[in-house]
């Protein structure tokens, strides 16, 4: 079995955005070589989200608004008890809960085996700042 592995650095201007990174998965696929197999995609920041679903903008401007409403940005610690830490970002780590940390996709003859619409997207709720992606596949 082989095993490939690719870190994606993403640095998000904004606090919250949606970013399509199905292409660099693909990309990373192709270097690997790995025909059959497994693919993992993992945000590697408690603040931030991988998962799949449809390319449409009106979509995520939907999950933008309904995770506001969920955890609503507040920098002040009477709404989060995490931000008595001394940071502002007790939102960011709820969000992420409900968006999830990663997804696995099944690899079969060297591409990536998605059902119609599906991409891989990365969620950031707590932007302006570097962070990274994993890329892990395994496979034959």
């Amino acid at each position: 079995m082989k095993s490939h592995r690719k870190v994606i650095e993403v640095n998000i201007p904004s606090r919250m955005a949606f970013l399509n990174i199905t292409p660099q998965v693909t990309a990373a696929l192709k270097e690997s070589g790995i025909r059959e197999g497994l693919c993992l995609v993992n945000a590697m920041h408690i603040t931030a989200s991988v998962f799949i679903n449809d390319d449409e903008r009106g979509l995520h401007e939907d999950y933008a608004r309904w995770l506001e409403q969920l955890a609503p940005f507040d920098p002040s610690p009477s709404r989060y008890h995490h931000n008595r830490t001394g940071e502002d970002n007790g939102d960011a780590h709820h969000k992420r809960q409900i968006m999830g940390r990663e997804v696995v996709v099944a690899v079969t003859n060297g591409a990536l085996d998605f059902g119609p619409w599906e991409q891989i997207f990365y969620g950031e709720f707590d932007g302006r700042r570097k962070k990274r992606i994993l890329i892990k596949i395994i496979g034959e």
